[in-house]
């Protein structure tokens, strides 16, 4: 009786830290999406509609717009580095990270925010401001 409890226990722990290693995993991917300058994965994590500030230019964009929208970035600005100096969470749930994107041409102060659905994490807005 013993040793089912010890694995029921086992089995349970790893089930509930599944959604903070994908989460994790996650932010780890859209560091890695910046660093390479991939607007394909980095839209793996839009949701339906990102609202999309970039150095004053602002509008909300369908996920694939903003793909598009990201695409051009990195081809206007080639990704040489991302780095995050914050990340966290609000009360209400809101993940954010904060960090610097740098090209050969200039360095963009970037603010990700974002949320979890369905154990994802999904962006819904990102402000860049040329540094």
């Amino acid at each position: 009786m013993k040793k089912s409890n010890a694995l029921f226990v086992l089995i349970f722990s790893m089930l509930i830290m599944i959604p903070i290693v994908a989460n994790g995993l996650a932010v780890e991917e859209i560091i890695s999406s910046f660093k390479m300058g991939s607007s394909r994965d980095l839209a793996k994590y839009f949701e339906n509609t990102v609202e999309l500030n970039v150095n004053g230019s602002q509008g909300d964009f369908s996920r694939s717009q903003a793909e598009l929208v990201f695409r051009d970035f990195f081809k206007r600005y080639p990704a040489e580095d991302f780095q995050v100096v914050h990340k966290g969470e609000s009360h209400q749930n809101i993940k954010y990270l904060i960090g610097y994107y740098s090209s050969d041409e200039c360095t963009f102060r970037v603010l990700i925010k974002g949320r979890e659905f369905n154990d994802q994490m999904r962006i819904y807005s990102m402000d860049f401001k040329k540094d």
